[in-house]
């Protein structure tokens, strides 16, 4: 008899292991109603496990996000507001260039802090390079332009904790994990769960394959717990985090935030600028290849870098997750991108074809 044929989705993601773009892979979409497609594929590194539904995954600058909904939830809590500046809650800003920055643009990527900036090379240690974050000079005016900065994010980590007066990890897991019931959304996974974690790069400037532990390198050397990356999850963390954000804020164990916070968290913050951004999230502003060509002009949602995505679209009702170790053994970024919007357009095909729409 003949085999019938591999789902789309699938096949999609065999033939880019097979093109050794990632060794392995999970994926979920669906909408309010709970998931349509999902599944996992690969292994944890090219000579590892297979991937499992258990399998953690580094999740990069998936993080921003998440720590954005922590930042929206100490909004609501009177905690912060948005036209708070740097300044109020870090005392050591005052007189520099970043004091009078405010919560918004550093959401949106607005306040002229560079990103890309590989400091961990020159500031081994915490201090040293918190430090070097509060004294690189802006690239520009604040408000004026939007320029992707995990610098700008590490402050924004900063600023929350200093106005809730606990620690992010803390704050992370009081306000996203427990209502989501993500028991895995976490920093720092514990070291019996880093053999059953998708392995990213070999670093060489940890002289080790990197399974476990963060990869980005200035979030090593923040001690794994920032707001620009750091981040672990497993598939059925991520697709819950997905299904809240369609359910308008609802967690399956308690309110991420209420419907009111989410829309101002989402709508578009900067179609006046050069990029379409909300409040740390990345719009559909039509210039990204990376949702796909089908998700609405209100679609919403993150790329982490060592292969991870959840994008959101709330006109059409459905979330859309992929998460991959795209950076194993090494960060070639070429064929990640190309990947990503046939995956999405598949994805959202599948979806409304189940929906019947």
């Amino acid at each position: 008899m003949t085999p019938p044929p591999t789902e789309p989705l699938t096949a999609l993601l065999e033939h880019a292991r097979a093109d050794r773009v990632f060794s392995g892979a999970a994926w979920s979409a669906g909408t309010a109603d709970g998931p349509v497609r999902r599944g996992h594929l690969g292994t944890l590194a090219w000579d590892g496990d297979p991937v499992a539904e258990d399998t953690g995954w580094d999740l990069a600058s998936l993080t921003k996000p998440v720590a954005g909904l922590v930042v929206m939830t100490l909004v609501e809590r009177g905690l912060l507001a948005l036209t708070d500046t740097v300044a109020m809650h870090l005392p050591d800003y005052a007189g520099t260039d970043k004091a009078d920055l405010t919560v918004w643009h550093l959401l949106t990527h607005t306040s002229g802090i560079p990103g890309g900036q590989r400091l961990y090379r020159d500031h081994p240690d915490r201090d040293g390079l918190l430090a070097a974050v509060r004294d690189l000079p802006l690239r520009g005016g604040p408000g004026t332009r939007v320029e992707y900065s995990s610098q700008g994010f590490i402050v924004l980590g900063l600023v929350a904790e200093a106005a809730a007066g606990r620690p992010l990890d803390t704050l992370v897991r009081e306000y996203v994990a427990e209502p989501l019931g993500a028991a895995d959304l976490t920093y720092n996974p514990p070291r019996e769960r880093w053999r059953r974690t998708a392995a990213t790069e070999e670093c060489a400037w940890r002289g080790r394959l990197i399974q476990g532990t963060v990869h980005d390198e200035n979030a090593e050397v923040l001690g794994g717990v920032s707001a620009h990356a750091g981040l672990f999850a497993t598939l059925a963390d991520v697709e819950r985090l997905g299904l809240a954000l369609v359910r308008g804020g609802r967690g399956e164990y308690g309110r991420l935030l209420a419907p009111r916070t989410l829309a101002v968290m989402t709508r578009p913050a900067t179609d006046h600028l050069n990029l379409r951004r909300s409040l740390a999230w990345q719009g559909n502003d039509l210039l990204s290849t990376l949702p796909g060509d089908l998700m609405s002009r209100s679609a919403y949602g993150h790329a982490g870098f060592t292969g991870t995505s959840l994008w959101v679209d709330p006109e059409l009702g459905l979330y859309v997750a992929l998460l991959t170790n795209r950076v194993h053994p090494e960060r070639d970024a070429s064929t990640m991108p190309r990947l990503r919007p046939r995956f999405h357009n598949l994805a959202v095909t599948a979806v409304l074809d189940e929906l019947g729409a």
